[in-house]
């Protein structure tokens, strides 16, 4: 269990832009039986309420709102809170992903985990971030089932009939280790001193639930336990990356319900649209029915300016049929199959991934503005086009990850020459898997974060390469 003897945060969330103001919330962890101090603004006090329990801490929220036309501040226990909240003219985001490893996270050193975001940190003392996006594995949950008997073994072997009152006690054991992660990623100082000055808007992938959420047999994610890890990781979710609880959702939220947890922001000339691709997903699907009714809805809307289209799994890739053959073929790789099936690539998702490629089209023909996707997941930087007609094109960038380790560079080598072999779903629109500025190879391993800036009107995109250093600027 995690005893918490100081505060940790705030953390700043941005839940909704309207009427030229910044809707915002701050998340603070407290120590169990203190209330955190008010926070203030121009507007006056703000009394933060209490969200959720755990065993030594609760979980409190303040709402209250800045102006999105000019910088401006927020204060909290004699802390003044700059925030770059700017969103008119000339602007800067920081895209971040892959916040952690699979195991043995919660051990590693300090400086070496949050080397990156001490490198954020730094670019943005010299020039503000408006927004923080972060897009995928936020945390690294797969070890938060260890040391419980009903889930010690997931996914390889599950209990055949638990009792409730097991389930309950596994419900609390994964509570408090989900906690934990967040906790201890928050009170980061590197991370911590950020994300108390950028608003931030997350959206999940696999990791914040368990390695391959979606991807794992039915039988593993439709049990009991199963359903009981999800419901966990959901309220984690919810709580610790959108400071909100069940019936209580930001209004970016398209499903008030969060049977899916889709949402967009919109922004002078800019929208940020971000699907969820778990909490529907199957083995045959990345998005279900509300998913889908999202993303068309967003197709027939009017919107001037450029989008950001964050999907936590990149939407164009290398050529994986080869790969998934090969998994088939022999015993000691199908243990990644599951990796595989993640991807829109992946021949179990080909007509969704056809789908969702014309309706990027679809979105970017009706704005005539050339669409951004943002990408994390694999641990790499990366960047591909496709070309849309008419003269647009879909811009990939890929900025993975900010705390994991990069992947042997064999990998890279590996993932360029299935790239070498084209991929082109939709014939008329070709995918080119194009070199980072100033990098030889299509993917670079390194670790790496994203700086997305607007200026005059015109965006264009750096990587922060560890240890390369920043890229040269590409123009979107």
């Amino acid at each position: 269990m995690t005893e918490i003897s100081t505060p940790i945060g705030p953390v700043l969330y941005l839940d909704h832009v309207a009427e030229g103001a910044m809707q915002l919330a701050a998340l603070f962890i407290m120590p169990k039986g203190e209330a955190p101090a008010p926070v203030v603004t121009d507007g006056g006090q703000i009394a933060p309420e209490r969200l959720a329990d755990y065993d030594h801490a609760t979980i409190w929220r303040a709402r209250f709102t800045l102006p999105a036309d000019r910088a401006s501040s927020y204060r909290w226990d004699g802390t003044d809170y700059p925030v770059a909240g700017d969103l008119t003219g000339d602007l800067r985001i920081a895209f971040v992903s892959c916040n952690g490893e699979e195991h043995g996270d919660m051990d590693r050193e300090d400086s070496e985990r949050n080397a990156m975001w001490e490198r954020l940190r730094v670019e943005h003392k010299r020039a503000p971030f408006a927004l923080l996006l972060h897009g995928g594995d936020q945390v690294y949950a797969d070890e938060a089932t260890d040391g419980h008997e009903l889930s010690d073994d997931w996914p390889d072997s599950l209990p055949r009939d638990p009792s409730q009152a097991a389930l309950a006690d596994l419900r609390h054991h994964l509570r408090e280790r989900f906690f934990a992660r967040y906790a201890a990623i928050y009170a980061a100082p590197q991370m911590a001193w950020l994300v108390a000055r950028i608003p931030s808007l997350m959206q999940w992938d696999d990791h914040d639930i368990c390695d391959g959420w979606g991807s794992l047999p039915r039988s593993r994610t439709y049990s009991p336990v199963g359903q009981t890890l999800f419901s966990v990781a959901r309220e984690a979710f919810l709580i610790f990356q959108a400071a909100a609880v069940e019936g209580d959702l930001p209004a970016r939220f398209h499903d008030k319900d969060g049977i899916h947890l889709g949402w967009s922001i919109r922004a002078p000339e800019l929208r940020v649209l971000a699907p969820d691709l778990r909490s529907e997903r199957t083995r045959r699907q990345v998005m279900g029915p509300g998913g889908w009714a999202m993303m068309e809805e967003e197709a027939a809307k009017d919107v001037h300016g450029h989008t950001m289209l964050m999907s936590s799994v990149p939407l164009l890739g290398p050529r994986l049929s080869i790969l998934e053959a090969l998994m088939v073929l022999v015993p000691k790789m199908q243990k990644y199959e599951d990796d595989l099936r993640d991807q829109w690539q992946s021949r179990a998702h080909r007509d969704e991934w056809r789908r969702m490629l014309r309706l990027v089209r679809d979105l970017a023909r009706r704005d005539g503005h050339d669409i951004t996707a943002l990408s994390g997941e694999i641990h790499l930087a990366t960047r591909a086009t496709m070309d849309l007609g008419a003269g647009l094109h879909l811009n990939q960038l890929v900025a993975s990850g900010i705390a994991h380790r990069a992947p042997p560079k064999a990998w890279a080598r590996v993932l360029g020459a299935l790239a070498s072999l084209g991929e082109d779903p939709l014939p008329e629109h070709p995918i080119r898997i194009a070199r980072l500025p100033g990098q030889p190879t299509r993917y670079v391993a390194e670790r790496n974060y994203l700086v997305l800036e607007r200026e005059a009107g015109n965006w264009r995109a750096r990587w922060d390469l560890e240890p390369s250093g920043m890229t040269p600027a590409l123009v979107l």
